[in-house]
């Protein structure tokens, strides 16, 4: 599971729709520290081992610098690019991909997405009969998914600039309409403070968006009780009380669904004691799907998460995609796992936007049968 054990949470800030909860380390994380890289708003081409090409929006990318005797590592200052008049391409290799000795170079949010997009990206394999010679050769290529920069987030550049970040702070969790959009924590209090604007160029997802157009943040009013409550001590007991329950409260239930075990883990790269990951989930139906990455030292303490929270309809691919590959990519066996007859599964296949890796004449047979 993520721990954010050595993370605490302060009260939340909202705006409009938005909801910003702060976390503070009690001790920072002194021999690794992050730092952006801006590239402004021209098109990345990312050349990745298997020769295949992701192609994004990479806004700017992080560097990872650590030391390997524990001593504290230097920081780097941080820069927004200005805006460029044109739209350029740059190609660039992986998306991780080492500086020097103690510095790494990685996309943020794009290595998790990047994973997501290459969920069972091989296709069947086994040539059945529905499937058709591209996709029995080539797999899911092209494999395309959608997402908004945040500056397309109703209020949430308002927010950001508002916000007050407090002392020690060293990530957030980020909810728009109180459904948890994403979480970010970095090493170091002063890394927060400088990556804190990046916030507003990150990938969110289709349903981030629609939700900060038509649901506003709830209010959770702080309840004193008056009966206990003699002095300024008692009073000052009540607020840090209010404090806890909240925290509470936004541990257990709040963000419970990103909390909760990722299915799959891979290891992308050490960094001295520690290690980038990036993790995919269950794509359980009807409940939160998050992707992300996270750096963690060698006892799994918590240096740097970033998520990326899955719309219905990508949690719907990624559930599809799964079933079929335990089942070899064989429709009847799949349907019957899913207690469903072949047909409506290809067709629930055509509604998730894997009709192409069907045969036309196939398709055309199970729109008769449903029809029948």
């Amino acid at each position: 599971m993520i721990d954010l054990t050595g993370l605490a949470t302060r009260p939340a800030q909202t705006w409009g729709a938005v909801r910003l909860v702060p976390l503070v380390r009690a001790e920072p994380i002194e021999d690794l520290r992050l730092h952006a890289k801006v590239y402004g708003d021209d098109l990345t081409m990312v050349s990745l081992p298997d020769r295949t090409v992701y192609t994004a929006y990479v806004p700017h990318a992080f560097v990872a610098s650590w030391t390997d005797d524990g001593s504290p590592a230097a920081a780097y200052g941080t820069q927004l690019g200005e805006r460029p008049e044109h739209m350029g391409i740059r190609f660039t290799r992986r998306m991780a991909r080492r500086v020097d000795r103690n510095r790494l170079r990685f996309l943020p949010l794009h290595l998790a997405l990047e994973g997501f997009l290459a969920l069972h990206f091989g296709g069947p394999v086994i040539a059945w009969a529905e499937w058709t010679r591209e996709t029995v050769a080539r797999g899911l290529s092209s494999r395309v998914e959608e997402a908004f920069c945040g500056a397309q987030v109703r209020g949430l550049d308002d927010a950001l600039r508002v916000f007050e970040i407090y002392p020690g702070q060293c990530g957030l969790l980020l909810y728009v309409g109180d459904t948890l959009a994403g979480a970010f924590v970095v090493p170091h209090p002063e890394d927060y403070r400088a990556l804190h604007p990046t916030l507003v160029r990150d990938l969110y997802g289709e349903l981030i968006h629609e939700y900060a157009l038509f649901y506003p943040a709830r209010d959770f009013p702080a309840v004193i009780d008056e009966s206990a409550v003699s002095s300024l001590a008692d009073l000052r007991g009540q607020a840090v009380r209010q404090e806890r329950e909240w925290a509470r409260f936004h541990d257990s239930v709040m963000a419970a669904g990103l909390l909760a075990a990722p299915a799959q883990v891979d290891d992308v790269y050490r960094l001295g004691r520690f290690t980038l990951r990036r993790f995919l989930p269950s794509f359980e139906r009807q409940r939160e799907n998050h992707i992300g990455e996270t750096i963690v030292d060698e006892d799994g303490r918590l240096a740097y998460l970033k998520t990326f929270r899955l719309s219905e309809a990508q949690s719907r691919r990624g559930y599809l995609l799964s079933r079929l590959t335990e089942h070899d990519w064989h429709l009847p066996r799949t349907a019957a796992a899913l207690g469903d007859d072949t047909a409506s599964l290809g067709l629930r296949l055509e509604r998730a936007g894997f009709g192409h890796l069907l045969r036309q004449d196939v398709l055309d047979g199970y729109r008769k049968a449903r029809r029948g």
